[in-house]
């Protein structure tokens, strides 16, 4: 019996792993089991042990599958070297949290040494917005998303992701290589069975990226849809994700406490990634995501901005 039950599971857990994409949404149930995926690794040690109780090579084999799967799939990620070098732009994203009575603490903190923060879940004139405007001479705040910034905003306006109030912006920052275009969004939450919204959203922010030929582009927020998420298809490629390209081991940002998923993302395009990360923020439920980018080729008579 425990060997016939140590074959099923695991070569479940193998089909599951391999050929989730395949399977049905079943409500928006399979995109919200996506996100955890890398999590399903767990039970790869219990088969295995369970195996070798068998005695029986046939189970052991059996048990390895789901453990060769899941090697091919996340082993990249948690073996990944962040490529180093030099960079030109140090970005964070958090959403602070709109109880959260200590976030001026956690993004005072997390502005240090960055040239770019998004913030989202802002409340106006709350302690997050007036300690960011504290460390920054440039921002720009539309209900309660944000972005703060080192160099000069040209440009600003809301962006239209499909909900009944703003969550989302466009800014164009004039660095000294040139000007970057900045979204900043939030969009709606994923919860088992209540997907449809987040979809909704997700495939307008698709639309306004693709529409946008700005020839470097960066895409900071909570999207509340995680690196393994089949939805998030849309958005990697075109774009490229700083945790996956210059990150070390998966990047979990939420819940802040045990993170176990990734919805705060860092996606690009134009630029490339030198390093990626997680950091703390007082408060929060969110962890805040964090890289470090390279812009490229100074224009003629720019000041060169590159830090070792």
């Amino acid at each position: 019996m425990l060997r016939r039950s140590i074959i099923v599971v695991a070569g479940a857990l193998a089909l599951l792993l391999g050929g989730h994409r395949l399977l049905p949404e079943l409500g928006g149930f399979t995109p919200v089991l996506e996100s955890l995926l890398p999590w399903l690794g767990v039970a790869v040690p219990v088969l295995l042990v369970g195996a070798l109780f068998t005695r029986s090579w046939q189970v052991i084999v059996a048990a390895l599958l789901p453990a060769a799967v899941w090697g091919v799939m996340f082993g990249p990620t948690v073996l990944r070297t962040p490529p180093g070098g030099p960079s030109d732009l140090s970005v964070a994203t958090l959403n602070v949290g709109v109880t959260n009575a200590s976030s001026g603490q956690a993004v005072r903190a997390l502005a240090k040494g960055r040239d770019l923060v998004a913030a989202q879940e802002l409340t106006s004139g709350g302690p997050a917005a007036k300690a960011l405007s504290a460390r920054f001479p440039h921002h720009y705040q539309i209900s309660t998303v944000g972005l703060w910034s080192r160099f000069p905003i040209v440009e600003a306006r809301k962006a239209d992701i499909g909900l009944d109030w703003v969550r989302a912006l466009r800014a164009v920052v004039k660095t000294p290589k040139g000007e970057l275009t900045v979204y900043v969004m939030h969009l709606a939450s994923a919860r088992p069975g209540m997907t449809a919204q987040r979809d909704e959203t997700l495939t307008r922010a698709r639309r306004i990226v693709e529409r946008d030929d700005s020839e470097r582009l960066l895409l900071l927020g909570d999207l509340n849809t995680a690196t393994t998420d089949r939805k998030r298809a849309g958005l990697v490629p075109p774009l490229s994700d700083a945790q996956q390209e210059a990150g070390s081991g998966f990047g979990f940002t939420w819940p802040a406490s045990f993170p176990v998923t990734r919805p705060d993302h860092i996606l690009y395009r134009g630029l490339t990634a030198t390093s990626a990360g997680v950091e703390r923020a007082a408060g929060s439920d969110h962890r805040a995501a964090v890289a470090s980018l390279r812009l490229g080729e100074h224009p003629p008579g720019g000041a060169a901005l590159s830090r070792p």
